[in-house]
């Protein structure tokens, strides 16, 4: 007995409706002059959107920067300016530091986390200051990046803000992020997203760089929720699309 037209209609096979095509599929990947060119665009905006962007750390001098940085970890930079002046008023250079009592330090940064190992590393850094650079702080990346609880970050910091240096960008959670939303690179490791971005910018506007980027990321730019509807990048930046 031959089917019946309602039985074919139903036998047929489903059409699949094609899948809408995500943000990044659409966005167009930029190479070369091209991304130079997005690159200053988006330093343009930044720079007209924040120009009081500045380092949210308190500090008075290189060793004091080099702590906050250091307690930064894992801690906003407002909790850090909470505890740094009695911390300072306490120890005020590298001597003191040097022959703090790490317990009596674990009390006083206690509140920014993981306060051991933090003690821990500044104190080590003090002594190391003593021990090799007569309690000042370094100018150079090399002899930076040798000091205990000095990493590659914590260096641009000191070079470029307390020393106007401008040897690499700062990359946190900030830069790493709006990095990839941009669509400035693909890298996800520090240290390649830095190498991709230097490229991309003049020299002497690293560290303000760096700046505009954790501004706009602690604005507007946030990780969970990013507010592109009130963004002044948004008709340029490829996640807004």
């Amino acid at each position: 007995m031959p089917a019946s037209r309602s039985s074919r209609r139903t036998a047929a096979p489903k059409r699949r409706r094609a899948a809408a095509p995500t943000r990044a599929r659409r966005a167009r990947v930029l190479t070369g002059a091209a991304l130079a060119a997005h690159a200053r665009a988006i330093q343009r905006l930044l720079t007209a959107m924040y120009p009081q962007a500045h380092c949210e750390l308190d500090y008075g001098n290189a060793l004091q920067l080099a702590v906050a940085t250091i307690l930064s970890a894992q801690c906003t930079d407002k909790r850090v300016n909470m505890v740094t002046p009695a911390l300072f008023a306490r120890y005020p250079d590298a001597t003191a530091l040097a022959s703090a009592d790490q317990g009596e330090l674990e009390e006083l940064v206690k509140s920014t986390g993981f306060y051991r190992n933090k003690a821990k590393n500044i104190i080590g850094m003090a002594k190391a200051l003593v021990d090799r650079h007569g309690g000042d702080v370094p100018r150079s990346m090399s002899e930076l990046v040798a000091l205990p609880g000095i990493g590659r970050k914590t260096a641009n910091v000191i070079l470029g803000n307390a020393f106007g240096m401008n040897e690499g960008i700062v990359v946190d959670t900030h830069v790493a992020r709006l990095s990839a939303r941009f669509g400035l690179t693909t890298q996800t490791d520090a240290v390649k997203i830095e190498q991709a971005l230097m490229p991309l910018f003049p020299r002497d506007t690293w560290a303000m760089l760096s700046h505009l980027m954790i501004w706009h990321g602690r604005r507007v730019c946030e990780a969970k929720k990013p507010r592109c509807a009130e963004c002044g990048l948004r008709d340029i930046c490829p996640s807004a699309r």
